[in-house]
């Protein structure tokens, strides 16, 4: 599933990403271009960032 879709990125780059390391939005943006364009994708890319790592998201702590 495409989660950014200004610049193409999907929840299997998301997923490839964190192996590689990614652990926040910043991260994932810098190795994915994720949220570089008009930033809507990042709530759904947090989403996908804590079911692929385990932490929690941004929204579950504001909860």
């Amino acid at each position: 599933m495409y989660i950014c879709i200004c610049n193409a990125v999907t929840e299997k780059d998301i997923q490839k990403a964190v192996s590689k390391g990614a652990c926040s939005i910043a991260m994932l943006s810098e190795l994915t271009l994720l949220g570089k364009e008009c930033g809507c994708c990042t709530e759904e890319a947090h989403r996908v960032l804590k079911q692929c790592s385990g932490k929690p998201s941004r929204s579950d702590l504001l909860a």
